[in-house]
């Protein structure tokens, strides 16, 4: 079921939204070669406890950890381990969701680790171009396939190939709400959006194939070229869209 929002659950998302942004910021202070993935998973768990929230993501259908980072070829719900050691030339996104009071905040950067490739370089600038080429022109009467349509657009016309599996969602009281937000599509069609609406918008890009091989939690490019993943939570307002896990 989709649910608008009342101005109070607003402004909870907001709050919430804002501190997962900062513990974004933090982590781009933290991020570098030589350290694990566990060892980010531990500094982002400790960061938002000590801030009064809650990690949304931790025992969630199973999933053993706070946040997910997926390296290189892992397109997403990579899960934090100590032998996963950051390397020079890597790139990892880390996908975090925090709950405070009540409401989600949901969102993903991908870190370049040291010296990395123009390629890589590149794939990831692109991907979060993609985000936000999707929110241009966004607002109450809007089409849901506006979203996937752009993102596809700019993302194809580099050479990238489009995850069509994952998706992004509604999101609220709950981590996972209606409607599912798909990154790619046609503009135009789908249903219209709502001012009051908040969505996870996360555009995921592979390097090359769009397809995916999935074991568990564990998802990969079919072809083992990298992938980049960039997610924020927007507001849906009457006249534009407010992004939600950005200071």
């Amino acid at each position: 079921m989709i649910t608008i929002k009342t101005p109070a659950q607003i402004e909870k998302m907001r709050k919430a939204g804002k501190l997962l942004a900062e513990l974004f910021e933090e982590i781009s202070k933290f991020i570098k070669p030589g350290i694990s993935t566990l060892e980010l998973d531990k500094f982002a768990y400790e960061y938002i406890i000590k801030h009064g929230a809650k990690p949304s993501c931790l025992h969630y259908q199973g999933y053993p950890n706070t946040i997910c980072t997926s390296i290189d070829n892992v397109v997403v719900h990579g899960i934090p381990k100590a032998t996963d050691i950051l390397k020079d030339g890597m790139i990892v996104s880390v996908d975090i969701v925090l709950s405070l009071d009540g409401y989600h905040a949901d969102a993903t950067r991908t870190y370049l680790i040291g010296n990395v490739s123009e390629e890589k370089r590149k794939l990831v600038e692109v991907t979060k171009e993609c985000f936000f080429e999707a929110i241009k022109g966004l607002k109450d009467g809007s089409r849901l396939g506006d979203i996937g349509a752009r993102i596809q657009h700019h993302a194809e016309k580099h050479g990238y190939g489009v995850v069509r599996e994952m998706v992004g969602h509604g999101i609220g009281a709950h981590m996972h709400e209606d409607p599912a937000v798909c990154n790619y599509g046609t503009e135009g069609t789908g249903m219209k959006l709502k001012e009051g609406m908040t969505l996870a918008i996360e555009p995921m890009i592979n390097m090359g194939t769009y397809k995916i091989k999935l074991n568990g939690w564990d998802c990969r490019t079919e072809d083992g070229q990298p992938s980049a993943h960039y997610e924020n939570t927007v507001l849906i307002k009457s006249d534009s869209v407010e992004i939600l896990t950005m200071i």
